[in-house]
């Protein structure tokens, strides 16, 4: 467990450390909040047309080595990234090639890493190892923008591109000494009906859909991550380093709430606390937009990350739990088109709403949305109002429809 949370440390702070230096330099390189929104839709597109094939590749295969070789793309685009802009060459159409390439990977990556988790610890100390993970997640996606943002003001864009190569580079090493008993063949074949039988899990289970349907619509009109920089550069004021606090500000506020969710017993309402912490989540990015004063703007954006971290130790506790070991990869890809949706496309929605209008309106407007969201959802999926977790986090009954 100790190796693999080091290896996901270490491999989510490269990919945000990566993500922040390729939104700021488009920012510096174009100046266009449009420009930024296409980042979205330049990672959104992977997600679509890979995610599924990911899930399917990490049931059929070890899913450790899946990760490492998966891990190899970032590690050499980011490198790469480094050599071209410190030649001066790292113009737009390269950095969105990359960035393409490195989400193509990560559709690999993550549904193996998802799907890892459950055989490295027993059943009931899952609930618990979720949070644990969740927290080194958080961190780690704290870490990495401000990590970028101490670089970047110190040595430049490419040192950041070379520093998140180097972490790429542990965690591939970490993966490599973990032993787990996934070595042995599987016997899922890599074809369409074994990416359908994903699709069903998730169809047939309300719950399940409901929840990542609200996380997916909420984040869409909600997320505010690919106008950071304009908010730092234009609005705050506050440059490269103010960039970098402010992107970390989500995931600070996310590893605070994960550090008081692993010490606490599992949330037993769990669909009425799914709903209310989006609620949260939509207030604090309204607050997060109007705002002009830094430090009030960077206390809205940890709200916002305390409540989707909420969010997520929920659904990943749901979604794990309920899913059969040899369907995990799959499901998980599921849920990764989700969120791969709501994180690129809500950074397109935000950059092309603000290039119209304003990045302010573009912010406040989605915050807005998002508590409609959870008012239709809430109506939708009654399954969802109701839910609830069972004997310590360990079953779940929920209302479900069964399959078929």
């Amino acid at each position: 467990m100790a190796l693999y949370l080091s290896a996901r440390f270490a491999a989510a702070t490269a990919l945000t450390a990566l993500r922040a230096a390729v939104a700021w330099q488009v920012f510096e390189v174009s100046g266009s909040a449009f420009h930024l929104g296409l980042i979205g839709l330049v990672q959104f597109v992977p997600a679509l047309g890979f995610s599924l094939v990911g899930g399917a590749v990490a049931d059929a295969r070890d899913r450790r080595r899946v990760m490492m070789t998966a891990e190899l793309v970032p590690l050499t685009c980011a490198s790469a990234l480094g050599g071209a802009t410190a030649q001066g060459v790292a113009g737009l159409a390269l950095l969105y090639a990359l960035t393409f390439i490195v989400s193509i990977a990560s559709t690999f990556e993550n549904p193996a890493a998802a799907a890892l988790l459950p055989s490295l610890v027993s059943r009931e100390a899952f609930p618990r190892a979720v949070a644990a993970a969740s927290t080194n997640r958080a961190l780690a996606f704290a870490t990495g923008p401000a990590l970028a943002g101490l670089v970047i003001g110190e040595a430049g864009v490419a040192a950041a591109y070379w520093t998140a190569g180097a972490l790429m580079a542990v965690s591939i090493l970490a993966l490599s000494r973990l032993r787990t008993s996934l070595g042995e063949p599987r016997h899922t074949n890599l074809d369409w009906r074994a990416i359908r039988e994903g699709v069903s899990f998730v169809r047939h289970h309300p719950v399940v859909l409901g929840c990542m349907t609200l996380d997916m619509l909420a984040v869409i009109f909600g997320g505010a991550a690919a106008l950071l920089p304009i908010y730092a550069a234009d609005i705050l004021h506050v440059g490269a380093r103010g960039y970098g606090l402010l992107v970390s500000a989500l995931d600070i506020g996310a590893l605070l709430c994960s550090a008081v969710l692993t010490f606490l017993p599992p949330i037993t309402r769990a669909g009425p606390a799914l709903l209310l912490s989006v609620a949260v989540y939509g207030l604090a990015t309204i607050a997060f937009g109007v705002s002009r004063w830094f430090p009030m703007s960077v206390a809205a954006y940890m709200v916002v990350g305390m409540a989707d971290q909420v969010s997520v130790v929920l659904r990943s506790i749901t979604i794990q739990l309920t899913t059969p070991d040899k369907l995990r990869g799959r499901v998980s890809s599921v849920n990764l088109v989700f969120i791969g949706a709501s994180n690129q496309l809500g950074a397109a929605e935000s950059g092309f709403l603000a290039a119209l209008t304003s990045p302010t309106i573009s912010v406040v407007s989605g915050g807005v949305a998002s508590l409609l969201v959870v008012l239709g959802i809430a109506l939708l999926f009654p399954e969802l109002r109701r839910y609830r977790l069972g004997i310590p986090g360990v079953e779940t009954r929920a209302s479900q429809a069964p399959p078929g």
